[in-house]
């Protein structure tokens, strides 16, 4: 049973705001096609543009009134309702699947004010830490003060902070242990634009810095897939802005990140694109188009917004990527054209045709995992054990 809480009441106000608002948009979808179905145009070209009129016109206007009114006097009165609650901690299932949906709607959730939309904040053991003053936030989750070695890890899409841990295994508790570093978490919306959270990242690591409680020997970033392009992101614009973390930044480290972009993001955009090719089908796209930024960015492993199209791997830092193909070692069809699942292999390592839009990673600074998947790469004791060699290596 689920105990009433300000925090549950929070999660259903916003879910509910979020089904109202898909309603809307499911009628004017509706609204499109029935519109194109008068005009009868032909099987291909563009959508009648014109709105609806006449009597189905403002049918179609009530109902939408109708449905945005409804779902205001809902949430006022679950607001009434939310304030008379106590606070409760939300638990890992909750923050898997607030993680989720903000990775597909996150930018729609940012922009109309959701409750759902995440705020980014770096965390330990699940709470947030005040940058302003890491010492007592890290003294009073770990009982340890922070040490001059500092490693941030950021999640990929639709994951948070705590699914780092996967199978009895946590790469950041581990090398927290193994190599006496302070660790902390990156939790973000996945849904924002990469460029959005990058630029976000970087502030948030210039407090950090500045506010560090000791002399600050290293920093260290580990990305898991699109946790890589907001860490390469972070970079660029803590460069273009004159941030001085960068210049504290020495090892960067990938973990399956698609540099070059996933062809399951691809696929997405070719759908639209053919269900455009007719007005009939056209309506329909609104739907797929619905999928968030963030996603939208891993379609060519896009760092900025509105910035150059490539970005190389910052200078002066030691960079590192490790990649994973489901395939055997002899299995070079699984390598290039599978990979983990997700990030086909020359993604992953920065390959790419073009050999100017190459990311110049050392050869040994390369590492394949073999049948292995896109979320193995968090467990797998050979990764593992990559990881803490190349973070334990002197520059």
């Amino acid at each position: 049973m689920i105990n009433a809480s300000r925090t549950v009441m929070s999660d259903v106000r916003g879910a509910a705001k979020l089904t109202f608002d898909a309603a809307v948009g499911a009628i004017d979808v509706v609204e499109r096609m029935h519109r194109t179905i008068n005009a009868r145009p032909g099987p291909l070209g563009e959508a009648p543009q014109d709105p609806t009129s006449g009597t189905t016109g403002r049918v179609y206007q009530a109902v939408r009134g109708g449905v945005r009114l409804v779902g205001k006097g809902f949430d006022a009165s679950l607001g009434t309702v939310a304030n008379l609650l106590p606070e409760a901690d939300s638990g890992p299932r909750r923050e898997a699947l607030v993680a989720a949906v903000n990775g597909i709607y996150g930018d729609y959730l940012a922009r109309t004010g959701n409750s759902l939309a995440t705020e980014m904040s770096l965390r330990l053991q699940g709470r947030p830490i005040d940058v302003t003053r890491p010492a007592d936030s890290i003294l009073a989750a770990t009982g340890k003060s922070p040490t001059g070695k500092v490693l941030i890890l950021v999640h990929g899409l639709c994951m948070n902070d705590l699914q780092w841990h996967r199978q009895g295994h946590d790469h950041g508790d581990a090398l927290a242990n193994e190599l006496g570093c302070a660790v902390l978490y990156l939790r973000y919306n996945s849904g924002l634009q990469v460029g959005e959270n990058g630029r976000a990242f970087s502030a948030l690591l210039e407090t950090l810095v500045e506010q560090w409680p000791c002399a600050l020997e290293e920093l260290a970033i580990l990305g898991h897939s699109m946790g890589g392009l907001v860490a390469r992101s972070a970079c660029f614009y803590g460069d273009e802005q004159g941030h001085a973390w960068p210049k504290r930044l020495r090892k960067l480290v990938f973990l399956g990140t698609p540099h070059h972009g996933s062809p399951l993001e691809r696929g997405g955009k070719a759908l639209d694109t053919v269900l455009d090719l007719s007005p009939y089908s056209a309506p329909l796209t609104r739907l797929g188009k619905t999928r968030s930024a963030g996603i939208q960015d891993l379609r060519h492993g896009t760092i900025t917004t509105g910035g150059p199209d490539f970005v190389p791997l910052p200078a002066g830092v030691e960079c590192y990527a490790v990649a994973a193909t489901l395939g055997s070692r002899r299995s070079l069809l699984a390598e290039r054209l599978v990979g983990d699942g997700l990030v086909p292999l020359d993604s992953a390592l920065g390959r790419h045709k073009d050999a100017a839009r190459t990311l110049a990673f050392a050869k040994s600074h390369q590492s394949i995992a073999y049948e292995t998947g896109h979320l193995e790469l968090l467990c797998r004791p050979q990764v593992h054990s990559q990881l803490r060699t190349w973070l334990n290596a002197s520059g």
